[in-house]
């Protein structure tokens, strides 16, 4: 393995510093690590943010049974083009990640492609039906070890299937990740319902269908004391019930996607199926909600909810096209652009680092990922030139997907380069496969 000399990088406080990279680890930090780096091959990093590898904990990867969409292999080179080090792969795929075969199935796919560290999800409920649970144990105790489940995509709307799986998963520290949509209010819904939806005449998906499982789901959590974690928060009214839930001191996380940061239901009015999202895309009001609440810390996370199709899912209308954007690559830079840019919210690079990194890392139970940069820490870590731009074009994003909802926008931060487990993933903002 290479061992990498970071001389003058800015660390998420903002100090500059140099970082010694040797065996997988961070071997060294300061003035001393230039003098322990024999052999080093040296890196530039003069006006570059250094970040703990970001950790995603909510990725569509589509494999197996989707890889016209995705595979495990695009998908998390696309991840560590985005900086990232680490994602949780959803539980839809074909067949569904709900037995100790397709998670481990996923894992070595992860581990063979062999760009970021790959953490299967477990479906909560058999093929994701909501009728019975999925085989929750055997995943927690298979190889791939898994501590998240979800039926994203789908609701578990059944109250008292949602109680079992969150009394199941406290016997081995599990969480249940929730798509919050009573389906019973969505029937035809396309987008946010709304002034928006009423002037074109789409289908309208009210705010109250995604608070009103929210609210059912933290009262169950404090009832049952297991933890919950709301996927893809999007209203004002959600986040001031996770607020409150929070000061009551139940057991509840939140993430945000960074869409839902950044984009508002009045792109919708062109009637382009790639803002086509679910939950779909809310009002000025509601996006300031979730900017102000990540902030606050109420919201804990940011979590991309990447999504990829094919085009003949998107090339067609608004009303038959996929719900879903791909989010790994553009992720970091609209955080930055609506968050560490803004002016209405106070939001910097250590956040960047605690929203992005630390804090889904232990959401997801995943030891290694999101530590500090420290001596001793295994070395996955992130470059970033805050200070780029860069236009975003569809065909030149490397996930097998092109349903972005940025196009055309330039966008400000570019990844220079990734370290996992100190193995450059990404040097001058280039993919490097493994044996390169």
């Amino acid at each position: 393995m290479t061992n990498y000399l970071i001389k003058g990088a800015s660390l998420p406080d903002g100090s500059s510093t140099d970082i010694l990279l040797r065996d997988g680890l961070i071997a060294a930090i300061g003035a001393g690590a230039s003098d322990e780096a024999d052999g080093a091959t040296t890196i530039d990093a003069n006006g570059l943010r250094v970040l703990p590898g970001l950790v995603d904990l909510h990725t569509h990867l589509r494999e197996p049974g989707r890889e016209d969409a995705e595979t495990v292999w695009s998908g998390t080179r696309a991840a560590a083009l985005g900086g990232f080090t680490c994602v949780h792969a959803m539980a839809n795929t074909q067949p569904v990640a709900d037995t100790a075969g397709v998670v481990e199935q996923v894992w070595r796919l992860g581990r063979d492609a062999g760009w970021v560290d790959v953490r299967p999800v477990g479906a909560v409920t058999v093929g994701l039906g909501g009728e019975r649970l999925a085989e929750l144990g055997a995943m927690a105790d298979s190889a791939a070890g898994v501590r998240v489940f979800s039926d994203d995509g789908v609701c578990v709307d059944d109250p008292v299937l949602m109680r079992r799986a969150l009394e199941y998963v406290k016997a081995f520290d599990g969480v249940i990740a929730q798509h919050s949509q009573e389906p019973r209010l969505t029937v035809g819904a396309v987008m946010n319902e709304g002034v928006v939806s009423a002037e074109l005449g789409l289908g309208g998906w009210p705010a109250v269908a995604e608070e009103s499982i929210v609210a059912r789901d933290v009262l169950l959590a404090e009832h049952v004391g297991s933890r919950v974690h709301i996927c893809h928060l999007s209203t004002a009214g959600s986040v001031d019930i996770v607020r409150w839930a929070k000061a009551r001191g139940i057991p509840v996380t939140a993430e945000v996607t960074p869409h839902h940061l950044l984009l508002t239901d009045e792109v919708v009015r062109g009637y382009d199926p790639q803002f086509k999202v679910n939950p779909p895309l809310r009002t000025a009001q509601d996006v300031l909600a979730v900017r102000e609440g990540l902030a606050d810390g109420t919201i804990d996370i940011v979590a991309t909810d990447h999504a990829p199709h094919p085009s003949e899912d998107k090339d067609c209308e608004f009303d038959a096209a996929a719900f879903g954007m791909t989010g790994l690559e553009t992720a970091l830079s609209v955080v930055i652009e609506s968050m560490v840019l803004a002016d209405d919210v106070t939001f910097g690079w250590e956040d960047v680092a605690r929203t992005m990194s630390a804090t889904p890392a232990a959401i997801g139970r995943v030891s290694d990922q999101g530590r500090p940069i420290a001596p001793g820490e295994p070395a996955h870590l992130t470059l970033v030139d805050p200070e780029a731009r860069w236009p975003v074009v569809p065909q030149e994003l490397r996930t097998a997907s092109d349903n972005t909802p940025f196009a055309g926008r330039d966008l400000p931060g570019r990844v220079v380069a990734t370290f996992y487990g100190g193995r450059a993933t990404v040097l001058s903002g280039q993919p490097v496969e493994v044996g390169a």
